[in-house]
């Protein structure tokens, strides 16, 4: 499927409400950060978001990130993680692999140094089992740097790991103990 540059744009939209600002078409989230996807469609359509039945399941479908999941019955959508409100996604705590990875910008190593890497306005720290996928993500930001997240250690030492529908590991802090520079 090709991706047009509109999908995009609207797929970037439907992250901001699913994941942070649902009232801003009108909208409130159930606690598993559930709605109803003709109520979100409609709620788009009155904000001036025009999105039919097709191009938003087309948008779902091939969001490179997987950030959206759909209900079994398709009838609701939710984001898989990443949101700043309050939502229960109902994760299980998971046994995380000995590695884990998270890219970020070189820019902000001085204070990851100091503080480890914090959740910020986010539920949880975002990792990676991938080291590519962890670059390609500090390349957002500017010059991408890898850090290596100890994960198994910090395991065994209480610290609780979830994983995301579509793969991403979360965790609440990563103390900078745990934390390698890849080189």
């Amino acid at each position: 499927m090709v991706l047009l540059k509109s999908d995009v744009r609207l797929s970037k939209f439907l992250s901001k409400v699913l994941r942070h600002k649902p009232e801003m078409v009108g909208l409130e989230l159930d606690q598993n950060g559930w709605v109803d996807v003709e109520q979100l469609l409609t709620a788009c359509r009155n904000h001036g978001v025009p999105m039919d039945r097709t191009v938003f399941e087309r948008i779902v479908a091939t969001n490179e990130k997987q950030r959206f999941a759909l209900s079994e019955d398709g009838q609701k959508i939710r984001a898989n993680q990443g949101h700043s409100i309050a939502v229960d996604l109902n994760l299980k705590p998971v046994q995380p692999p000995d590695r884990l990875y998270h890219g970020t910008a070189e820019r902000f190593l001085h204070s990851i140094r100091q503080k480890g890497l914090v959740k910020v306005k986010r539920h949880h720290v975002h990792l990676s089992g991938d080291p590519d996928v962890a670059r390609k993500v500090g390349s957002r930001h500017g010059k991408p740097v890898i850090l290596v997240v100890l994960a198994k250690e910090m395991h065994k030492e209480g610290y609780a790991f979830f994983r995301s529908a579509n793969g991403v590991w979360l965790t609440d802090h990563v103390p900078v103990r745990y934390l390698k520079e890849r080189k």
